[in-house]
């Protein structure tokens, strides 16, 4: 059996029992996702999904303005955020969608933007859905098929980030729907909203829930993704859908990213073996979403920027794993006793 041969493989390693811990777990997991005794980590790649809701323009669940979305997609491209700084760094490949900003970029020429727009932003879903089932099929049928394009180049391990003012309600929304936790414990400070903010976005996601009767979506992802997603978490769905078709290492980041992980795993509950969890995001709510999940997650750095920064700092350490398992010797080939010996 694979997983008994990856484990005396990774036992039989120069170290004792267990020694590096949750290193050893990865190593495992891949060798598994990969099915193979001696697994490779291939062109990591991030994907940034960017896109605009319709809720943010009413300035109610978020202090920054709207047109932030736009600027920062522009900041991704000239190469001046955290995602550029640690992938350039860790040598990952990085590539921005434009899944539904509300601005017209449609004259940006670049070779890692994808334009991929399904809306100038998505309705405002204190008045209506905020997407219409046609947007939702779209949305999920381009993430695969940009999942699949990064996995023909020769990627295998993939991780999503997001950038879109107002997503974190969306998350919450959904975290709240799915895992029945009270609002007030799905919703954070977002962009950085201050407590007389908080409150106003906790009683305004209140009246969101009560509207949608959200208690009652939590098993049916399209509804809900109808209801309060937001393109980017849309498109995120469809790309987990088929990084795990693929025999991806999915490495998750942080609240936006993991919300999209739990409508994805409504629809295919198999995909959480292929996921690795990055960290354990400082925005409240996604804690409990990675208890929800029986996830351990290999950071915690108190970070709550999204854009995929923590699936970035997350991929060296499991590069780190699969390394123990092609490059450390054996007690036997490097001639050192084992503890029984």
């Amino acid at each position: 059996m694979l997983q008994d041969q990856l484990q005396n493989k990774i036992n039989s390693k120069t170290k004792p029992l267990g020694s590096l811990g949750l290193l050893e777990d990865i190593a495992l997991q891949v060798g598994l996702i990969q099915q193979t005794l001696d697994p490779f980590i291939s062109r990591p790649s991030i994907l940034v999904f960017a896109a605009d809701h319709g809720i943010a323009q009413t300035g109610l669940v978020n202090p920054y303005p709207q047109s932030v979305t736009a600027q920062m997609v522009l900041n991704f491209l000239n190469g001046g955020a955290a995602i550029n700084v640690f992938t350039q760094m860790h040598q990952l490949q990085l590539i921005v969608v434009d899944a539904g900003v509300n601005a017209d970029m449609s004259h940006l020429v670049h070779p890692n933007f994808i334009h991929a727009k399904q809306g100038m932003g998505t309705a405002n879903y204190l008045n209506e859905p905020a997407m219409t089932s046609e947007q939702i099929n779209s949305c999920i049928q381009k993430g695969k098929e940009l999942v699949i394009k990064v996995a023909e180049g020769g990627c295998n391990c993939i991780g999503f980030g997001e950038m879109g003012i107002g997503n974190t309600s969306s998350a919450a929304l959904i975290m709240h729907s799915i895992t029945g936790n009270p609002i007030q414990e799905c919703v954070g400070r977002g962009t950085g909203a201050n407590d007389v903010q908080l409150m106003t976005k906790i009683d305004t996601l209140e009246k969101v829930a009560t509207i949608h009767q959200l208690h009652s979506l939590g098993n049916k992802p399209f509804a809900l993704l109808s209801a309060v997603g937001g393109f980017e978490i849309a498109m995120m769905v469809g790309a987990f859908l088929a990084a795990a078709t693929q025999r991806m290492v999915i490495v998750v980041d942080g609240f936006i990213a993991t919300a999209a992980l739990l409508v994805a795993v409504q629809i295919d509950s198999t995909i959480i073996n292929n996921c690795i969890f990055a960290h354990s995001s400082n925005e409240q709510g996604h804690a409990k979403m990675l208890q929800h999940l029986k996830a351990k997650p290999l950071l915690n750095l108190g970070l709550r920027l999204g854009e995929g920064t923590g699936a970035a700092l997350a991929i060296p350490l499991i590069e780190s794993a699969v390394a123990i398992l092609n490059q450390m010797a054996s007690f036997e080939q490097a001639g050192v006793s084992t503890a029984s010996e």
